[in-house]
């Protein structure tokens, strides 16, 4: 067996880690431990990449990441400005690695033990496999964990077993071959709080390059943390959805293309909504004892998303601003 596992692990190619502790600006900073120990669990453990980096923003407590680092000797903190939006965290991680392969990680994630071997794997198959996505959905328990499965962003895991091609991915759990993420960076000036990931790869299919998933590369992200958080999280999908649709016609109308073709081509909601459903409930049965006490929380995280998009229909970027001005007096009060 480890014989096996010496072969596997000289056909890899070289590889660096990157994680970001932007995201636990709003969720519960032990996550970043948990994420951390699922890291070091991999059966192709971080030992062997050329550098994990951790791109601290100030959101970890300074106890709490001497203590990691101490526990995780393979971890290389890099400190950036505190102000760095969560694409700029992975983009700056990007140009200072050194791997063959950069690899992300979200400080509120948790990885299962193969992920990083699957996900490393699938770049031996062709060189031309430039980006390979993993398979990502929401942790949690009892009605909360049941809303969250069926309202948040990601969907349930597709049971599917090889590479398949995909149109999408989430930065959460993502590799690149690094060279050709350097040319083809994640364009940062949108006005977007999440979601500049959705155009870029719309971006890199209509240049004609390929998105694999690697269904066998699994995790799973924390949901929105405390009441605060729910409120802002749902409101700003709101806020993204509308960009993101703006966005993408102006893309398409450009291009020459229908933008009545992108729909035709997108699953409806509904669609969307009962394969989630479907999944959720083959995967987790339990999911069904609880749904009817979910359902109140499914119907606010939905209002919110729909109060978010109007608003941004009628005052584009209020939403995004006043997020962020509260965000920088967070900052001020804490330092």
């Amino acid at each position: 067996m480890e014989q096996l596992q010496t072969q596997l692990i000289h056909k890899l190619p070289s590889f660096s880690i990157v994680i970001e502790t932007e995201n636990l600006a709003n969720a519960n900073p032990k996550d970043l431990a948990k994420s951390l120990n699922s890291l070091a669990n991999q059966e192709v453990s971080p030992n062997l990449a050329n550098e994990v980096l951790l791109l601290e923003s100030g959101d970890t407590p300074p106890e709490l990441l001497k203590q990691l680092c101490q526990q995780y000797p393979w971890i290389k903190v890099h400190y950036t400005n505190a102000k760095i939006s969560y694409y700029g965290a992975k983009m700056l991680g990007a140009e200072l690695v050194t791997g063959e392969i950069v690899v992300y990680c979200d400080s509120d994630c948790i990885y299962q033990k193969d992920w990083l071997k699957n996900i490393l794997t699938s770049f031996t198959q062709g060189d031309d496999i430039a980006i390979v996505a993993g398979e990502t959905v929401t942790r949690g328990s009892g009605p909360y964990g049941t809303a969250m499965a069926l309202s948040y962003i990601f969907p349930q895991y597709s049971e599917k077993k090889s590479l398949t091609k995909t149109s999408q991915y989430f930065l959460n759990n993502v590799a690149f071959r690094k060279d050709f993420f350097l040319k083809h960076p994640i364009p940062l000036d949108l006005p977007l709080y999440r979601g500049n990931c959705v155009i870029h790869a719309y971006n890199l299919l209509e240049q004609g390059y390929t998105i694999w998933q690697q269904p066998q590369a699994k995790a799973n992200h924390a949901p929105p943390s405390g009441l605060s958080h729910f409120f802002w999280r749902f409101l700003l999908m709101g806020h993204d959805y509308f960009w993101q649709k703006s966005l993408l016609k102006t893309a398409i109308s450009t291009s020459g293309k229908s933008y009545s073709t992108l729909m035709l081509d997108t699953k409806s909601k509904l669609q969307a909504f009962w394969e989630r459903l479907s999944g959720m409930l083959i995967q987790q049965p339990l999911h069904l004892v609880y749904l009817p006490f979910a359902i109140p929380i499914i119907i606010s995280s939905i209002a919110l998303i729909v109060i978010g998009y109007l608003i941004t229909v009628f005052q584009p970027n209020y939403l995004l601003n006043t997020y962020q001005v509260g965000e920088e007096k967070d900052l001020i009060l804490s330092s």
